[in-house]
């Protein structure tokens, strides 16, 4: 099953002087513009909508929106492998700020982000994060964040949905694969819910990490295999983590 996404079409040019020209008076100002509105309508929805459902639509509008400005052309591989009656812990490799809208965008179930709690204070963007219920994580506080992990866990069995966390724990700033952190499946664990490790390529091409110059092309994201984790202990934490890494890892080529 395949799903594409088609940026805007336009000058063919390539070169840093045009791809900043183009970004900064073309794709920042309706990157800004697309921000505002949704954000808004999302703060509207929220007082006829609080569990979050709508803003959860809305979001995906906003992401299919950014996919389309920046001109990314998303193919996605494996998709059949998602039961829309399931739950799961979705766990992707982080490359770049596209990351988020391109799974939004293509992951239809009904899921969560756990997301670094410097987002939820980023204006209209935080404010949406918050009405639409993603976690923010004390990255800088691991007590704290093992809190976190435990109470997302609880929300997947008592709100029945799925949640989504990078195991890396933040962008990788070299583009190759880092050690995974052992929250995403402690998680899982916790949940009792699998595994779905996913790979994401072309990201990094599009918006390079500490850039905001946005270059058209190809993105992939590819779907792996489950992983189980029905009764499993927190033990197992470091086995379901190498067996995480190693799919990603295949499916990046490495």
């Amino acid at each position: 099953m395949m799903a594409e996404t088609t940026g805007p079409t336009g000058p063919k040019r390539d070169g840093f002087s045009f791809a900043l020209v183009w970004s900064w008076f073309v794709v920042d100002p309706l990157f800004i513009l697309s921000t505002i509105v949704c954000g808004c309508v999302s703060f509207a929805a929220m007082m006829f909508d609080p569990s979050g459902a709508t803003a959860l639509r809305i979001g995906r509008v906003w992401s299919r929106s950014l996919l389309w400005f920046a001109g990314a052309k998303v193919t996605v591989e494996g998709l059949e492998r998602v039961d829309p009656t399931k739950k799961y812990v979705f766990c992707p490799n982080h490359l770049s700020y596209m990351d988020t809208p391109v799974i939004l965008t293509h992951i239809r179930l009904p899921f969560r982000f756990l997301a670094k709690e410097e987002l939820f204070r980023i204006p209209f963007m935080g404010t949406h994060l918050k009405q639409a219920g993603h976690v923010p994580v004390p990255l800088e506080d691991p007590r704290g964040a093992l809190k976190t992990l435990s109470r997302a866990a609880e929300m997947v069995q008592e709100k029945s949905m799925s949640l989504l966390i990078f195991p890396e724990g933040g962008r990788s700033e070299t583009g190759e694969l880092q050690e995974f952190k052992d929250g995403a499946a402690y998680l899982a664990i916790k949940a009792q819910v699998p595994v779905i490790p996913m790979a994401l390529i072309g990201t990094r091409e599009v918006l390079p990490m500490n850039s905001q110059v946005f270059h058209r092309g190809p993105v992939r994201l590819r779907i792996g295999e489950p992983i189980p984790t029905e009764g499993l202990t927190i033990r197992d934490r470091e086995k379901v983590t190498q067996q995480m890494r190693a799919q990603i890892a295949a499916m990046l080529g490495k």
